[in-house]
């Protein structure tokens, strides 16, 4: 199998932020100086196999906060229909309605013939995939400013924590990889995904740097230094070190699979 299972131990760097005393920043180095990068269109085979080119967008994406919602909107108004294939079924009615609730409750991007109203379906003129992800390739401007949270910030998960430190309170921003049991119980049931597939850890380039943009986003530019440092550090380390040393210097499996 292509894909391996995600839980293998992994090498963590935890910092002070600079800017804050009391947030920590925790980052799975494994992950993040993986080879992993995005096959959509060219290799993706899409978490139902029934809709092999609905990629991980066979659901609608859920907001993270109204704001979340509202950037979004902002950004759907400004869509084409050269661009946008449900573009008519969005503005058809008197309001631009692109939102929906999902069955937890929670407010989402709609489902248009069983995807994502902004998943653009193959043969479609404008072009196959998002259509807020056109939009940015259109205006030169970035993905985490048009497309929802949840969308930008794949394949990199960012959580919090709080952890007691004696009588003090500090905060613990965890950034790691979006492997397919963070989508909760039904990323068990997908029938394909990437993040931990050998088959999508063929990028040049390792995450932190591919992904630099969206983790300045998450963590801050000062944060994203101290960051790529080690990770630099690590990646040095790795393509110096003898062969017999290179079991000591974590690597993640789909990546050392995928060279190998």
């Amino acid at each position: 199998m292509p894909e391996i299972s995600a839980k293998f131990p992994r090498e963590w760097l935890e910092f002070e932020d600079p800017n804050n005393s009391k947030q920590l920043i925790r980052c799975d180095i494994t992950w993040l100086t993986s080879s992993w990068n995005c096959i959509y269109g060219s290799g993706c085979k899409g978490i139902e196999a029934d809709k092999p080119n609905a990629g991980c967008c066979s659901d609608g994406a859920y907001y993270s906060s109204s704001d979340d919602e509202k950037r979004v909107k902002k950004a759907a108004a400004r869509l084409t229909p050269d661009i946008w294939q449900f573009h008519s079924s969005a503005k058809g009615r008197s309001k631009l309605s692109i939102s929906e609730v999902g069955l937890d409750g929670e407010r989402k991007t709609r489902r248009v013939e069983d995807s994502c109203i902004f998943l653009n379906r193959k043969g479609f003129e404008g072009g196959m995939g998002c259509a807020l992800h056109l939009l940015s390739l259109r205006e030169g401007s970035e993905f985490y400013e048009t497309k929802p949270d949840a969308c930008w910030q794949l394949p990199i998960l960012r959580t919090f924590e709080e952890r007691l430190i004696g009588d003090e309170q500090v905060s613990v921003t965890v950034i790691g990889e979006y492997e397919r049991m963070a989508w909760g119980e039904g990323g068990a049931d997908f029938d394909w995904y990437c993040t931990s597939n050998t088959e999508a850890h063929s990028a040049e380039n390792p995450v932190y740097l591919t992904h630099a943009k969206e983790l300045i986003q998450l963590i801050g530019v000062d944060c994203y230094r101290i960051l790529s440092a080690h990770c630099d550090k690590r990646m040095k380390l790795r393509s110096t070190a003898k062969k017999k040393l290179l079991p000591l210097i974590p690597v993640h499996p789909a990546t050392l699979a995928a060279k190998g």
